[in-house]
């Protein structure tokens, strides 16, 4: 779907200075997700004046769109406080929780002294989870019933709460006084089954799927995934029914996870915004760190290469390939840390598959060395028979050199650029940590020291 021009959200604008009536039809004729990106195009006074014009309906969509997440406290702090508190009451119970995660705590707490019983219950008990959690990310918006129930009466009672709920697909059957779940029945099953059958003989009894509010948003996509569920039970240690994750609630929260993790690997802070609408000092304050870091780190090159002064400067020849040697080295790492990273994620690998990883890297990492030298020596040997540049009466040796560094340094760059996520979990850090910016300047430093120690090896009583 191709993205909405900043254009038409001023159109919009202007067409409801214009026209008020002609602006509700246009935005009842535009899908939510659509509209929340056209709103999210203006600044947000201009954005408040459209919220506050729309149909009601179409406003708590949009308030309830992830589209416009970012976008929407600004929306409505600027909104009546009497249209504001009525708008967030209507909301989806987890998109209410995420929208007063973006507030400030006494902003939050003004807010949720004016709100409704019930919608105030709600958000206590979503908001004391951790927003990276399933906890965090689940709806108490889901149909439970008793076990006594038959499949007719529970029917009746879809049809009554179907707009208030997140999803009607699954119902869950749940001891009466505790809450405890006992079964799931779905939609297509009640339709099925004879009106008087009680539901909790509805579906033939399987083994119940769900996850406790503490695990991670990630691995409640993970079984979501693998048991192909629309909505999953999570549940407390009495296996108490506390809310579920659906789906999308799920697909949004990868998306903003793998967003935070390719940010990682670029060697930056997350950034908690659209890099669009992040202001210009919370953006240097989230890079300069990082590059700071690096920076200092990539200061050791030099000090590497202060320590090597005199080999260098009998043997400036050697000088001509360190950024092909240290490169090659960044490259591997890189590599490596990648799918590291990735299998990590995924957990196909965990912490104590690291002497496997280790074993396949090393032979990895020679193989693919041992071809880079191969290159290196075949080009530096061709460039001096050709006559294109002359590498010394030594050149031979110095091709050897250069080739053998490169086995050592791509054997160590996947060598490191593989292990050190396993490192930084087992700190307790996050393995995305160990960018491609982070393992390119720790395989520089190292680089110099072996293309140096393999110069001294192979080259002593000839140049050195």
């Amino acid at each position: 779907m191709m993205p909405i021009a900043p254009e038409i959200g001023h159109s919009l604008h202007d067409l409801l200075k214009a026209d008020p009536g002609r602006f509700a039809e246009s935005a009842r004729a535009m899908t939510v997700p659509d509209l929340a990106e056209a709103l999210r195009t203006l600044p947000p006074d201009q954005a408040t004046d459209m919220v506050c014009a729309l149909p009601f309906d179409v406003a708590v969509a949009l308030f309830d769109e992830p589209e416009l997440e970012g976008h929407r406290i600004a929306i409505a702090q600027r909104l009546p406080r009497d249209e504001a508190t009525r708008l967030i009451e209507a909301m989806s119970a987890d998109q209410q929780a995420d929208l007063l995660r973006e507030l400030e705590p006494a902003d939050r707490k003004r807010l949720l002294e004016v709100l409704d019983p019930a919608t105030r219950e709600s958000m206590t008990v979503l908001l004391a989870w951790p927003p990276d959690s399933a906890g965090g990310i689940m709806t108490t918006e889901f149909t439970a019933v008793p076990a006594e129930w038959t499949a007719g009466r529970v029917l009746a009672h879809l049809r009554q709460v179907a707009e208030t709920k997140e999803t009607i697909y699954a119902v869950y059957v749940v001891e009466e006084g505790t809450g405890r779940l006992q079964h799931v029945v779905s939609l297509r099953e009640l339709l099925q089954a004879d009106e008087s059958t009680p539901v909790r003989r509805v579906a033939p009894k399987r083994r119940l799927i769900t996850i406790p509010p503490g695990a991670s948003r990630l691995d409640a996509a993970r079984v979501i995934g693998k048991y192909n569920l629309l909505a999953l039970p999570v549940v407390d240690e009495t296996r108490k029914l506390l809310g579920i994750v659906t789906v999308d609630d799920v697909i949004d929260a990868l998306v903003a996870e793998q967003t935070r993790q390719v940010q990682r690997l670029g060697g930056l802070e997350a950034l908690d915004l659209p890099y669009t609408e992040i202001g210009f000092g919370a953006m240097i304050r989230k890079r300069a760190g990082w590059l700071c870091a690096l920076f200092i780190g990539e200061m050791l090159t030099a000090t590497a290469m202060g320590h090597f002064e005199e080999e260098i400067a009998r043997a400036v020849v050697l000088s001509l390939f360190i950024p092909l040697i240290i490169s090659s080295g960044g490259n591997s790492g890189s590599q490596a840390t990648s799918l590291i990273i990735r299998a990590l994620a995924l957990r196909e690998l965990t912490l104590r598959d690291w002497w496997r990883v280790a074993l396949r890297e090393l032979p990895s990492g020679l193989m693919l060395g041992s071809i880079l030298g191969v290159i290196g020596v075949i080009r530096i040997l061709l460039w001096q028979t050709m006559g294109w540049y002359d590498y010394g009466a030594h050149a031979v040796l110095v091709a050897v050199t250069v080739g053998l560094a490169l086995v050592g340094v791509v054997t160590f760059g996947s060598m490191a650029g593989s292990l050190l996520p396993f490192l930084l979990r087992r700190l307790g850090f996050d393995p995305a940590s160990a960018s491609a910016p982070f393992v390119a300047t720790l395989v520089d430093v190292t680089g110099l020291v072996i293309y140096f120690s393999v110069a001294l090896l192979v080259l002593r009583g000839t140049l050195l």
